[in-house]
């Protein structure tokens, strides 16, 4: 069984998708994690300097890359690159101011949607990010499009930020951003981000994060 759950930037489409396939025990596929795999294969081939990516030379390499994704010893969901659980490299600011460009590359979204569609043969999963309902799973048994009001999700991002030490950005700043991206993300040619026709929306603007768990949880027992 494939659950695909697309939407919009701050929605709790990751943490979501996170509970309901551990509830689930399916596996759970971090789209994003492998965007970062992909960049922490060419920091360490030397394929970025001085803040440059050397796209041809990563497209030479993505053919022999293999991505996937295991359960840790305490149920954490953890990246693996050609064999090696990667899950601590992924997520270091050198990888981090190099994945947006990574991810723009049309030929590495083409690659990496091969990836994932062959994750969802021969096991069940749960997968979120932009495309996943129109373009890596459109016959996905259920599919789920998360929403909330620009404001609202503005205002969770601002706190996330605020955690983070991050006190100079505004909420103005903040709201600015999603819209941009939410613009770019639709008007993008290659995988835009759309709702499918047979989605059921999940607008989680006045509901609690358990609320919104129980019902992603109760479509999916229906659709079992």
């Amino acid at each position: 069984m494939i659950i695909a759950i697309d939407g919009f930037s701050s929605t709790g489409k990751s943490t979501v998708a996170k509970r309901l396939a551990a509830a689930l025990d399916f596996i759970y596929v971090d789209t994003g994690a492998m965007y970062r795999m992909v960049a922490l294969t060419a920091v360490r081939n030397g394929l970025v300097k001085d803040g440059v990516l050397h796209e041809s030379a990563l497209l030479d390499l993505l053919p022999g890359l293999t991505l996937g994704f295991s359960r840790g010893e305490h149920g954490e969901n953890l990246a693996v690159l050609n064999g090696e659980i990667v899950e601590a490299d992924i997520r270091s600011m050198e990888i981090n101011r190099i994945v947006s460009r990574v991810s723009s590359i049309p030929a590495v979204r083409r690659q990496l949607v091969a990836q994932q569609q062959r994750m969802g043969l021969g096991q069940s999963l749960v997968m979120d990010g932009r495309d996943i309902g129109t373009v890596v799973f459109p016959h996905a048994e259920l599919k789920i499009f998360m929403t909330a009001d620009a404001d609202i999700r503005a205002g969770r991002r601002l706190e996330e930020l605020r955690a983070k030490g991050d006190h100079l950005v505004s909420l103005q700043e903040v709201k600015s951003n999603l819209l941009q991206r939410d613009a770019e993300d639709q008007a993008r040619l290659d995988s835009p981000l759309l709702k499918a026709s047979d989605a059921r929306e999940l607008d989680n603007s006045h509901i609690s994060p358990d609320e919104v768990f129980q019902t992603a949880w109760n479509w999916a027992k229906e659709k079992m």
